[in-house]
């Protein structure tokens, strides 16, 4: 790595999650784009796709590489491609170039898990067996050493740091409800049936009932949290917005827990994450989107509570998230480049 500057590849650049990367890591002070990859964007430049980007970079998009064992000098690349891809490309790149993939592909240790929930055969088992999962206010540590990372799932993300605190402490007792919605952006950004606009800005609608390909990957973190094994009930819902998750998770304690100690219990629990902000009550979407926090906040009723965590599925969802996991794997501090501020409205 020289002069302190992370020289970076982007497979996968033309989507959102693509956008979003170059739109942190073109800020980043110590990061360098030298490739971004796209089928059927290749040779065009990089503003001219991603008009919020223009008169910001020359990179153009470029095809991807035939010669992956050749990318040794690249430190990192971020894998933002469709589910599939990754693991036909992580397992053939150098072994001194760090990888972060955004897909699902390494996300699920057991590999009929995998299968049954993405719907197709999984081609690099021995490969994932050295990817760490990447939701970083629960696996720093791991992160720091890893090189290879499976970025989380924004519903899993927004859902396991809601639960994370309750599970550690062995809080909970039965069945645990989780109702969350996203904005369209999660769809990606070719427009199908049930993402186009005209269908979506007025509609709402319940999407992969109890089949979501995100359930095992939160039953399995939260295991690796605590003492997991209460009943899940897990159910999608289309938000009439582009950006944002909300989630709604319904919990029954062991005993009766006052509004006051539980903000004790996630204080303590996230004393050392800064991208985690504890409200009064309900959040807000507006006030995580382009952001990479994850704001939370509860309401209680004796053993009765519900926790709301909100944040933006393209950042502290994907792309933001993936960056922060790049800055700990390289030493930087973990917010670096990433003081991303909302807006307001």
């Amino acid at each position: 790595m020289a002069d302190n500057r992370i020289r970076i590849g982007i497979f996968g650049g033309s989507g959102y999650g693509g956008s979003e990367l170059l739109r942190i890591l073109l800020g980043h002070p110590n990061a360098e784009v030298a490739f971004v990859t796209a089928n059927e964007q290749a040779g065009k430049a990089v503003g001219d796709v991603h008009r919020n980007l223009y008169g910001l970079t020359d990179l153009r998009f470029s095809s991807p590489p035939n010669n992956l064992v050749g990318l040794k000098d690249i430190d990192c690349t971020f894998l933002a491609l469709p589910h599939g891809q990754a693991m036909e490309i992580a397992p053939r790149l150098p072994a001194n170039v760090k990888v972060i993939d955004l897909s699902g592909d390494f996300r699920l240790r057991d590999k009929d898990e995998f299968e049954q929930h993405y719907g197709r055969e999984h081609t690099a088992m021995e490969a994932q067996s050295e990817f760490v999962y990447g939701l970083t206010e629960t696996n720093r540590e791991a992160i720091k050493n890893a090189r290879l990372i499976s970025n989380p799932g924004c519903f899993a993300t927004a859902t396991i740091l809601g639960l994370a605190p309750l599970v550690a402490n062995n809080l909970i007792n039965g069945r645990v409800v989780v109702d969350a919605k996203t904005g369209s952006s999660g769809s990606g950004a070719k427009a199908a049936a049930n993402t186009h606009h005209p269908q979506r800005m007025n509609s709402f609608y319940a999407y992969k009932p109890f089949t979501h390909q995100q359930v095992p990957e939160i039953e399995q973190e939260l295991r690796t949290v605590g003492h997991w094994t209460d009943e899940l009930v897990f159910m999608t819902h289309s938000l009439p917005v582009a950006r944002g998750i909300f989630a709604s998770i319904y919990v029954e304690a062991r005993d009766e827990l006052s509004a006051e100690e539980l903000k004790r219990v996630f204080s303590a629990y996230y004393r050392d994450s800064v991208f985690v902000r504890l409200v009064e009550g309900s959040p807000d979407i507006n006030w995580v989107k382009t952001t990479n926090f994850c704001d939370i906040g509860w309401a209680t009723r004796g053993k009765q509570l519900v926790i709301f965590s909100a944040l933006d599925n393209l950042v502290k969802g994907a792309a933001g998230q993936a960056v922060q996991n790049m800055n700990l794997m390289f030493g930087l501090c973990e917010k670096t480049g990433l003081g991303l501020i909302g807006t307001n409205p």
